[in-house]
């Protein structure tokens, strides 16, 4: 099936998401005190957490493997059973499905990172990034895409 134009800014999105939080989470995970991103420590007195630590090790995971495993499955479109399991979209590709819970998880992330913890100049980038994500993955080319033949 031919990519739609509206997949590469997408696949771009997925990108710099992932990546971003790759380098954040490592970041977090290396040095849990916050100092490898410039982060204090009392940003955290609000939340369940000691130190950023676990949510360096969530930031991997969620932020960035899960965008970066998304973006390939669109790009390359496998047909792996085990993700199916996953999909709540029987019709879509699983990379599609995929897709929303990136742009959802991101959201979710920082609403519950700004509740919990003092404003940080790239939450709203991010909050922008998984509503885009959101809307470019339901935009009617990329759903037609995703459509399981």
């Amino acid at each position: 099936m031919k990519r739609p134009l509206l997949l590469y800014p997408l696949l771009f999105l997925h990108l710099f998401l992932g990546l971003n939080a790759l380098g954040g989470g490592a970041l977090l995970i290396l040095y849990p005190d916050g100092s490898g991103l410039g982060m204090d420590p009392s940003w955290l007195d609000h939340s369940p957490f000691d130190s950023y630590l676990i949510p360096g090790f969530l930031l991997f995971i969620f932020m960035g493997l899960l965008p970066l495993f998304a973006a390939t499955g669109l790009m390359l479109r496998p047909e792996w059973k085990w993700p199916m399991r996953l999909n709540l979209y029987a019709d879509r590709h699983w990379s599609w499905a995929f897709s929303l819970y990136s742009g959802v998880t991101v959201i979710t992330w920082i609403t519950v990172q700004l509740i919990l913890t003092q404003y940080f100049w790239l939450q709203p980038v991010m909050i922008f990034t998984g509503l885009l994500i959101l809307i470019l993955t339901v935009s009617p080319p990329v759903m037609r895409y995703g459509k399981l033949s």
